[in-house]
């Protein structure tokens, strides 16, 4: 059995300078996997910076209110909303609302800094 806390984990700043604490990753953590999980969050008036990834990442917002913009498409999200990000996608999200915007990331194939790039 692994199990982990979300206090566990370090926070650290991602490249899109979106606060992040990686939950579960298997370059790190003792777990046969393919893919990671973070635990995102977005300041108030705040926006990751437009990036792309080489895999492809699901967002669940957890807190918050937020703008999802993927390639051409922006929609608004809330608690209970998941997104599809394609590989290769340019995108970024913000938050216009007035709590932190909090969310989970999960990336296949496992997110490294070498797999973002800034666009």
């Amino acid at each position: 059995m692994f199990k982990k806390s979300l206090q566990d984990a370090p926070k650290f700043i991602a490249g899109d300078k979106t606060l992040l604490r990686e939950i579960l990753h298997p370059h790190h953590d003792d777990v046969h996997i393919a893919y990671s999980i973070a635990h995102a969050q977005v300041e108030v008036g705040h926006a990751s910076l437009p990036h792309r990834l080489t895999g492809s990442e699901v967002y669940y917002i957890l807190e918050g209110i937020g703008s999802m913009h993927i390639e051409e498409e922006s929609t608004d999200v809330q608690p209970g909303d998941t997104i599809y990000v394609p590989p290769n996608a340019h995108q970024y999200i913000e938050n216009i609302g007035t709590q932190p915007l909090v969310f989970i990331c999960i990336v296949e194939p496992a997110w490294t800094e070498e797999s973002e790039s800034l666009s």
